[in-house]
């Protein structure tokens, strides 16, 4: 008997594939996937959960629905972790002719994506998305402080990856697969906001259309903005101004890098008060205090993804001083090279630190976090 007839009929491709970057989420799987099946009703389609391995099971549910519907389908990450990640790898794992994203979270209006999926067959557009601005009173989901922050990052958006999207900061969009999968190269897995990247790497030929839609209150679970969001969105528009010269976790190790400094200064004041120690004692002490924190932060931002625990991360850390020490002589070899040929204080300043920091985040991607990961 041959094995076509064993496993049955073989499953067609769905039209339009759903991608979920999940959480802990578990309660409002079984919402959403009863939501779309109303929703779209008379569309060949199937959702992909992309789960960052969370410890509320949000898995084991998804697989639960899946066991008695083929439909709903789960992408388990473990050693991973990102919101645009977990979007890239959904997206590439179908083979439907249009992809939409949207959240988890139940603050997406399903019920618009009859209308996107209209524009997409219509060819009247490549690339159709859920905007909160094009009407007024459309973000009751959002908090002030939420608002205010989405609204900044639209307009930084907007201007430094020249864009006319009114929304570029949306989570919910629908896009042809060959788009996507053509530019996906170009993304970066360590973003939040995945469309602003899709948006700054598309060809400028792609047509985008915007559909109004009310951003609703999230029903069950935790918002996952956070500062590694944050840090992450900023190394994002960073990275696209420069045309990838500098990357996300350059800006990241930069952004730590840079409070290290505050770190430094507090410790070495507070150890010149308290103690009355001598000046060449107390800098050091504010020295290790200072790499102790720049690896804490690095480790739980920069790295995120591969993440340093136990012992693995007292090995980190003993590396990373050694490393952060040799760094800082390259600075200062280098400033005091220049100031000597060149008398130009912040210049050699300036350029030593630099040459500093690309010697650190170089040898500390290598044989700190990459190595220490494996």
């Amino acid at each position: 008997m041959s094995s076509h007839s064993e496993s049955g009929p073989p499953r067609t491709v769905p039209e339009l594939t759903v991608v979920v970057p999940t959480f802990n989420e578990r309660a409002n799987v079984p919402i959403l996937v009863e939501r779309l099946g109303s929703t779209l009703s008379g569309i060949d389609w199937e959702i992909i959960f992309v789960d960052d391995n969370s410890p509320d099971g949000t898995f084991a549910a998804v697989r639960a629905i899946g066991a008695n519907d083929p439909r709903v389908r789960c992408i388990r990450r473990i050693g991973r972790r990102g919101l645009a990640g977990a979007c890239i790898e959904g997206a590439l794992a179908s083979q439907a002719r249009y992809i939409t994203v949207m959240d988890a979270d139940l603050q997406h209006d399903e019920g618009l994506l009859p209308d996107m999926l209209a524009l997409l067959r219509s060819d009247a557009a490549d690339l159709a998305i859920g905007s909160r601005y094009l009407t007024a009173d459309a973000v009751p989901g959002l908090s002030g402080k939420r608002l205010q922050a989405s609204q900044i990052a639209g307009w930084l958006t907007r201007h430094l990856l020249r864009t006319d999207v009114l929304d570029p900061m949306s989570g919910f969009f629908m896009i042809r697969r060959e788009i996507l999968e053509a530019s996906a190269p170009r993304l970066s897995a360590h973003g939040f906001k995945i469309l602003a990247d899709i948006l700054a790497s598309v060809s400028r030929s792609v047509r985008v259309r915007e559909l109004p839609y009310r951003f609703q209150t999230r029903l069950h679970g935790a918002s996952k903005l956070d500062s590694r969001a944050a840090l992450d969105f900023a190394g994002l528009l960073v990275a696209k101004a420069t045309h990838g010269l500098v990357s996300i976790r350059f800006i990241s190790f930069l952004m730590v890098g840079a409070s290290g400094i505050l770190v430094h200064l507090l410790a070495l004041k507070a150890v010149l008060a308290l103690f009355d120690a001598p000046f060449a004692v107390a800098q050091t002490i504010a020295m290790i205090v200072s790499m102790t924190s720049n690896f804490y932060l690095n480790n739980r931002l920069t790295y995120r993804d591969q993440r340093l625990h136990g012992m693995a991360a007292v090995r980190g850390l003993l590396i990373f001083y050694g490393l952060c020490s040799v760094g800082s002589l390259s600075n200062v070899g280098v400033a005091v090279w220049l100031y000597t040929n060149r008398p130009v204080w912040w210049l050699a300043g300036l350029l030593g630190s630099i040459v500093g920091a690309v010697w650190n985040y170089a040898v500390s991607s290598t044989l700190v976090w990459r190595t220490e990961a494996r």
